[in-house]
């Protein structure tokens, strides 16, 4: 069994690595976990995976607790995914002062500016290499494609997506003869299943209950927690998924923030390390600078980003710690496996889309060419694939790429 300290240095690291989304975030992981330190094997990693994409939230925070609590427990799941999202939390903090503050500096802003284009190959990367895992057989090809068009041009449901994939790899397991057989590990305890529902239910919604009663169930603090709490119920398919309703609750219902400051913290989260969802901190924070009330303007948005952050993260590690031991469970049911490798190359189509519309935002923004980013996304493929640097150096180089282009 893994030692906590070995545990500590591996999450930390990956932690600290964690940038470009889902995607990127997804493959930093798998290269840690499976190709470096091999801790797991290819499969459950994948089945892992899969069993994310199935929870609202965000997929790579709960595949790092997910993976934590496989390796030690409880513990071992605190650990990963408690660290996956500290070193987030804590560049959001201080860059959201930064941008209320000082946004208007051109350093600041060229910095956004060219670390953008860098993060569209950081994804592009970790999308073919999760695609080379996961397409097998041609008709996971063609799960990946019908995944690619109907999220892009259907605009269909995620939940939709995910559950016609899963019908047919248990279709595609049921013609081929594969039969189910039972499991071999135990059927995982009721009680303790129940025991663990009532801790982390407690964990989530007491600190909400405590923040109605000190500062009264109609105040702009307690309003923004139950948002946030009524959030990680709903989105479904990741980050990106969730974004689109967050954005509408926050900027046109809530007025918390405007949508460019909208566009400007999805800035700071994709070139943070964390979850890209850690956005919501970003808009805690802006929203709760408006509240009437505090004297000081520093302490409302810092109460404010705590709140999103907590009632975003805290279900987080309801669902993978009573989740989880049903997943080792049903992972030796081979219809079950059939519908986990469909959801998998259905998950491809759903990163390719993703991928795509990010690209878009940043090279052709408002139906025009932005040279300067389209030169700086080249610079970044040069850098990692013929010099082949970290990706930390490489978001150095073009957030430096960015600075210039913004003060010519």
């Amino acid at each position: 069994m893994i030692s906590l300290l070995e545990l500590i240095k591996i999450w930390t690291y990956v932690a600290l690595h964690s940038f470009g989304g889902p995607a990127g975030q997804i493959a930093v992981i798998h290269k840690k976990m499976v190709e470096e330190k091999k801790l797991i094997s290819e499969s459950q990693f994948l089945e892992a995976l899969n069993f994310c994409m199935l929870l609202p939230g965000p997929e790579a925070q709960q595949l790092a607790t997910y993976l934590g609590w496989k390796m030690r427990g409880t513990i071992g799941g605190l650990i990963a995914g408690g660290l996956f999202i500290i070193p987030g939390v804590l560049s959001i903090l201080g860059l959201s002062y930064l941008y209320l503050f000082g946004h208007e500096s051109v350093v600041v802003a060229g910095i956004f500016y060219g670390i953008k284009p860098a993060i569209i190959v950081i994804v592009m990367s970790a999308l073919y290499k999760i695609a080379k895992k996961s397409l097998i057989r041609k008709s996971h090809f063609i799960i990946a494609l019908f995944s690619l068009l109907a999220l892009g041009w259907l605009n269909a449901p995620f939940p939709l997506v995910i559950a016609t994939a899963a019908f047919i790899g248990i279709f595609q397991a049921r013609i081929n003869g594969v039969q189910s057989v039972p499991s071999q590990s135990a059927f995982p305890s009721t009680l303790k299943t129940l025991k663990t529902l009532l801790l982390w239910l407690c964990v989530w919604l007491v600190p909400l209950l405590l923040l109605a009663i000190l500062s009264g169930p109609d105040s702009g603090f307690t309003q923004m927690g139950i948002f946030f709490s009524k959030m990680s119920l709903v989105t479904f398919g990741g980050a990106y998924a969730a974004l689109s309703y967050i954005s509408q609750q926050a900027v046109q219902i809530h007025e918390w923030l405007t949508p460019t400051q909208m566009l400007d913290g999805l800035g700071l989260a994709e070139t943070t390390p964390g979850p890209l969802i850690i956005v919501v901190q970003f808009i805690g924070f802006m929203g709760a600078h408006q509240f009437a009330g505090i004297d000081s303007p520093y302490l409302a948005p810092f109460i404010g980003s705590m709140i999103a952050s907590w009632m975003t993260f805290a279900p987080c590690f309801l669902w993978i710690f009573v989740g989880a031991p049903y997943v080792e469970f049903l992972s030796r049911i081979q219809s079950w496996k059939s519908a986990l490798q469909s959801i998998s190359a259905a998950v491809v189509g759903v990163i390719a889309q993703l991928s795509l519309w990010f690209m878009i935002q940043v090279i052709y923004p408002n139906n025009e060419w932005d040279y300067a980013a389209f030169i700086i996304l080249l610079l970044s493929l040069g850098l990692q694939l013929k010099l082949k640097l970290q990706m930390t150096t490489i978001l150095f180089i073009c957030s430096i790429a960015g600075i210039v282009a913004v003060h010519l």
